[in-house]
C-alpha cells in the first residue's frame, strides 16, 4: 500500500477539550483557575478534586432498565376483566362440547407446586412408558428444582401450614430424586474416546 492509499487520521488530545468543557459547566473555582495559580494552564494530565461535585447515582440493573413501565391500576383491572371474560367463554365452549364434564378445579398454590413437581419428575425420566428408554433432561430438571426453591424462598412466611408443608415436602422429594439420578450419571463409565487416525 502506497503512502497516498493509506488512510490518514489525526490524533486529537481530548483531555484539553474535556477540561475546557468542564470549566464552562462549573461555578466552583478549580485549582487551575485559583488566584494563586498562573494564568497559563500546565500541559498534561492534572488531578481534579471535587470539581463539579456530582451525587453518586445508584447502579442500574440491566434487567429492569430494559423493562417497559408497569401497567397502571386501571389498565391491569381492564386486562383482568377481559381475561376472565375470555376464560369464561372458553369454559362455556368446552361445556357445550362435553355437557356431562365436571367444572375444572380452581387454580391454587398447590396446583402451582404440583406443576413444578410433575415437570421436574418428567425431566428426570419419570412417567416413561414401559419398554421405552427414558429421556432425561437433567439440566432442565435442575432449573425446575431451582425455580421451585425460589418459589419456596419468596413465599416463606406467606403460606398457611398445609401449603408450607407441601412445598417443603415436594422440594425434598425432587432434590432427592435429582441426587440419585446425578449419582447414577456420574457412576456410568465415560464413552470411549475414538482412536486417532
Amino acid at each position: 500500500m502506497s503512502d497516498s492509499e493509506r488512510p490518514k487520521f489525526e490524533v486529537i488530545d481530548r483531555r484539553k477539550m474535556k477540561a475546557a468543557e468542564e470549566q464552562k459547566h462549573t461555578d466552583e473555582p478549580t485549582p487551575a483557575s485559583a488566584p494563586e495559580a498562573s494564568s497559563e494552564p500546565k500541559p498534561g494530565p492534572r488531578l481534579v478534586v471535587n470539581e463539579g461535585h456530582h451525587e453518586a447515582k445508584p447502579p442500574v440493573d440491566e434487567n429492569t432498565a430494559q423493562m417497559p413501565p408497569a401497567p397502571t391500576a386501571a389498565e391491569s383491572q381492564e386486562q383482568q376483566t377481559a381475561y376472565e371474560g375470555a376464560s369464561q367463554r372458553l369454559e362455556d365452549l368446552v361445556r357445550a362440547q362435553n355437557p356431562g364434564a365436571e367444572p375444572p378445579p380452581p387454580i391454587t398454590f398447590e396446583s402451582l407446586v404440583q406443576q413444578f413437581y410433575v415437570s421436574a419428575m418428567i425431566q428426570m425420566g419419570a412417567g416413561t412408558p414401559e419398554g421405552q428408554r427414558a429421556r432425561v433432561d437433567i439440566l432442565g430438571a435442575r432449573n425446575t428444582i431451582d425455580l421451585l426453591g425460589i418459589l419456596a424462598e419468596k413465599t416463606r412466611g406467606n403460606l398457611n401450614e398445609n401449603e408450607s408443608r407441601m412445598i417443603d415436602t415436594v422440594l425434598y422429594d425432587v432434590r432427592m430424586a435429582f441426587l440419585e439420578l446425578s449419582n447414577m450419571v456420574q457412576m456410568q463409565p465415560p464413552p470411549p474416546v475414538p482412536p486417532i487416525k
